[in-house]
């Protein structure tokens, strides 16, 4: 009986053993980690070329938040530009109107109030 519960045990040893190596390890596997770092948000994109861009990203919240304006290549990214956002971009009061086509688009969409 114990012959024949042999391989499923020592699969059972090799699947524990690999957990506890890749649970070790975990924050050298790229894609594995936890993000605990600062939030990022892209806030634009422009395209140079097929494989360049010029990217602005906003790192980090509230009065520590930072703009960061980053060109990105092939193989590389490098940072252009840093400096604090606006305070109206910190605050934002109110969305302005969409303007252009969808806009357009949604106004004609709406039933028209008809008034007595």
């Amino acid at each position: 009986m114990l012959q024949n519960a042999a391989p499923a045990i020592a699969l059972l040893v090799i699947m524990v053993v690999m957990a506890l190596v890749l649970q070790r390890f975990r924050r050298h596997i790229p894609g594995a980690a936890l993000h605990g770092g600062p939030k990022l948000q892209v806030l634009s994109s422009l395209s140079l070329g097929p494989q360049q861009r010029v990217v602005t990203v906003q790192v980090g919240q509230g009065d520590d938040a930072v703009c960061l304006v980053l060109g990105v290549a092939a193989g590389a990214v490098q940072a252009l530009h840093q400096m604090p956002l606006p305070p109206e971009a910190l605050n934002p009061t109110e969305t302005a109107a969409p303007t252009g086509f969808a806009a357009r688009l949604a106004q004609l969409a709406q039933p028209h109030k008809v008034t007595k």
